[in-house]
């Protein structure tokens, strides 16, 4: 795969790209930052730099090199979202198995400590503290494509986790 450039010509090494499992919920989330990013933050940041300039000696102004930072930052994290949202592959409850787990349901699992149930979502949606998990996590992995009823067991290293399939829902 090629290098890309964004629309500032900064150039991102797509060759060890790969897809990105998505919920249509993330997928709007990313494309809302990124809109957002370009159409609003960009101006923003470009308008610190006028003013910044303004003020005269850059090689000792404050502002200047704080903004300048902020638009590096601003620049990278565009084309991170780029590079993720080209490489999506957006996973809809309604095009996929809805017995199986798989990115996009609930599934409620139960342990020796009770029920709990999560979000499956792509690794980039993860979020242990809303219980949203990575289909690339431990846990995740072991859970995908079985269904209620089955056992699955999670590797963890030095113990092994069991987890019982209560219930899958999109």
């Amino acid at each position: 795969m090629a290098n890309y450039a964004n629309e500032s010509g900064v150039i991102f090494d797509m060759a060890n790209e790969s897809k990105t499992m998505l919920t249509a919920e993330g997928l709007k989330k990313y494309e809302d930052e990124l809109l957002e990013l370009k159409t609003v933050r960009r101006k923003e940041v470009a308008e610190k730099i006028k003013v910044a300039r303004e003020m005269g000696d850059l090689s000792e102004n404050a502002d200047y090199d704080a903004a300048k930072e902020e638009q590096t930052e601003i620049e990278k994290r565009i084309i991170e979202l780029e590079a993720l949202l080209k490489n999506a592959e957006v996973v809809f409850g309604h095009e996929v198995d809805n017995t199986k787990v798989n990115v996009g349901c609930s599934v409620t699992v139960l342990d020796e400590f009770g029920e709990t149930t999560y979000k499956m979502v792509g690794s980039s949606e993860a979020n242990s503290r809303k219980r949203m998990i990575s289909n690339e996590s431990p846990v995740g992995a072991a859970l995908f494509g079985h269904s209620a009823g089955d056992v699955v067991k999670v590797d963890l290293g030095d113990n092994t986790l069991e987890l019982k399939i209560v219930k899958v829902e999109f």
